[in-house]
């Protein structure tokens, strides 16, 4: 890697706090940062420290090969690289890190292909303030050689995983692990309703909660049983039946009920356990709620 890939300038396009984060981890590694924002203001501590202000989009994409764009989602990159000429973004390559569906990435992909732009799909999956840490990491799916090119700067985000050439893969992987983090977090704020409701303080249990959590992975049996029982539909009966972890959702949804908690999460829980029971299949262990959960009723 030569002395000018080390410095290679880089684009970000979206300074809300992921992009303001990414963009100061890559000023501090010494590379040449332009940025841009439709609110102007959200770039003045970025431009205090070194980083370039474009006027435009345009002037934003032409400024370097590596554009990264951190926005709500992808219908906010079209709304500003679509009046951005063609022959400006021909030869770019596009990583896009906002939020969306594997669907509007791959439509992306060939928005950008038709444009002559390469298109590189990421999902950052780590909060802002710890994008440039030892913990942080970025799933990646495009292009193989785009990923390598720019892989010494990308890493500075955060560990780079790739995951394939399907453009659609990176968010698909990222929504699927905020699938478990979002509802956790719900659980957990729901769990401590039902605490407050119920006359007790918050403190006396989000502490021990939050470990609870934690611990989960060394409750749930051996990863590679878990694997095999969801691989092959195979689900034996011996501790956490469906029948007993059902009798649990069902007292978790009439406490919430008798407190007055909403009922929306327990009543989805509860539900997966009444369509596998209603299929006969009490006896098996919990993991077989995968058979109702992966195909819509």
């Amino acid at each position: 890697m030569t002395s000018t890939d080390r410095f290679m300038p880089v684009t970000i396009i979206g300074l809300g706090p992921m992009g303001r984060a990414m963009a100061t981890t890559l000023l501090t590694a010494g590379h040449p940062v332009t940025v841009w924002n439709r609110t102007p203001a959200r770039g003045d501590e970025l431009v205090a420290a070194g980083a370039t202000r474009a006027a435009t989009p345009g002037d934003a994409v032409a400024a370097s090969d590596l554009v990264i764009l951190s926005l709500t989602d992808y219908q906010a990159m079209y709304d500003i690289l679509a009046p951005v000429a063609p022959d400006v973004l021909a030869g770019r390559t596009l990583v896009n890190l906002s939020s969306d569906t594997p669907a509007a990435s791959r439509s992306a992909a060939a928005w950008a292909a038709d444009r002559q732009a390469t298109f590189v799909t990421g999902g950052v999956m780590v909060p802002a303030p710890m994008v440039g840490t030892p913990d942080a990491s970025v799933f990646y799916s495009g292009p193989a050689e785009a990923v390598e090119r720019y892989e010494p700067v990308l890493a500075l985000l955060g560990r780079p995983r790739y995951l394939g050439a399907d453009p659609g893969l990176a968010q698909l992987f990222y929504q699927a692990f905020l699938d478990v983090f979002l509802t956790t977090l719900s659980s957990l704020l729901h769990a401590t309703a039902l605490i407050t409701a119920g006359g007790a303080r918050a403190a006396d249990f989000v502490p021990d909660a939050l470990a609870f959590i934690a611990s989960i992975p060394e409750m749930i049996e051996d990863p590679a049983e878990l694997l095999r029982r969801l691989e092959t539909g195979d689900h034996p009966g011996e501790l956490s039946t469906v029948t007993m972890m059902g009798a649990t959702a069902d007292h978790i949804l009439r406490t919430s009920e008798s407190l007055g908690v909403d009922l929306e999460l327990p009543k989805a829980v509860k539900a997966h356990y009444d369509r596998i029971r209603a299929a006969g299949r009490g006896r098996e262990n919990w993991t077989a709620l995968y058979d109702v959960i992966k195909a819509r009723p």
